[in-house]
């Protein structure tokens, strides 16, 4: 069962699910807010409505007058903090983080100096390289292979895995088509777990720990968003005590980075310690998203799921 069933909007208000977007995750982004929109419906939220986001969306919601927005976004402008901002100045109640929060976790360079702090979060040890600065140089104390990845971006685009200095170059390219900042980070030899945390009356608590096996060499943009191309192991196949760590680590992580509503936390584990590699403020759901499938391990159906987020709606967070 859910642990938030209470309702705080009547099924007369107005639910605005905003999704689409500006971002390369687009795509991603529509399939979830069509799953938001139809689990709403079945809630018997009559009002509720689809919003794609584009850049007109100020004057759409200005239009529209929503009591609250479901944000379905994912990637740029939808989960770095902008359309946090529009929603505050606007007065709209809206789901999952705050601005700040947004952007903190939006970048993973900043994420890692604020978490920092807490020596009970692990992170690979990574170079953060900034336009013009000389990638080579920077990297130079780290040990391959690396990944290299844009600081600000999601479902892998522009991520690669590189073996030799010779690879650099082009992988540091690729990344620069998305963002102009760069991190590069040693590659952990280990497996790749993610669990969500969610909230029920402001304590974050995490849901059951999903251990994913991707077909492809790494757990791409194709493993993760083409059926079969993932092994997923749903409660994670560790023990009792890597589970009690890891589902701490993640609220702790949730906690320092001012994160409100929902998340989802991803980690490396290696000789049973979890590195923490990123912080999603708005998680996949689709068909085959983990926050999801992690909640339903948690005894938390889908319409219960975007209950309980629609719940921690709220304004100046």
């Amino acid at each position: 069962m859910g642990k938030n069933n209470k309702r705080k909007y009547d099924s007369e208000a107005k639910i605005a699910v905003l999704c689409g977007g500006l971002s390369s995750e687009r795509e991603v982004s529509l399939r979830s807010g069509k799953n938001v929109y139809e689990a709403l419906k079945r809630l018997g939220y009559k009002n509720a409505e689809i919003i794609e986001v584009d850049e007109n969306i100020a004057s759409k919601l200005k239009e529209k007058k929503p009591d609250a927005a479901y944000n379905a976004l994912h990637g740029k402008y939808g989960e770095d903090g902008c359309i946090q901002g529009i929603l505050e100045v606007l007065k709209i109640d809206y789901t999952g983080c705050g601005v700040m929060s947004s952007a903190i976790t939006m970048n993973k360079e900043y994420t890692k100096r604020v978490l920092s702090s807490n020596k009970k979060i692990k992170t690979a040890k990574s170079a953060f390289i900034q336009k013009g600065e000389n990638i080579y140089e920077k990297t130079k104390d780290l040990k391959y292979p690396l990944f290299i990845k844009p600081v600000s971006e999601g479902s892998s685009f522009g991520m690669s895995k590189v073996n030799t200095p010779d690879e650099l170059e082009e992988a540091y390219n690729k990344a620069t088509q998305y963002n102009d900042d760069v991190l590069a980070e040693e590659f952990i030899d280990g497996f790749f777990v993610t669990v969500g945390v969610l909230e029920n009356e402001n304590k974050p608590f995490a849901t059951e720990i999903l251990e994913i096996r991707p077909k492809t060499e790494w757990y791409d943009f194709e493993a993760k968003y083409t059926k079969g191309m993932s092994e997923f192991i749903l409660p994670a196949n560790i023990s009792e005590e890597l589970t009690k760590e890891v589902k701490q680590t993640a609220v702790e992580a949730f906690k320092g980075a001012g994160c409100r509503g929902v998340s989802r936390i991803d980690f490396m584990i290696k000789d049973n310690i979890p590195y923490l590699l990123e912080i999603n403020t708005s998680p996949g759901m689709t068909d085959i998203s983990d926050l999801p499938a992690q909640a339903k391990a948690s005894g938390i159906e889908y319409d219960e799921l975007v209950l309980e987020i629609l719940n921690n709606a709220g304004i100046n967070r």
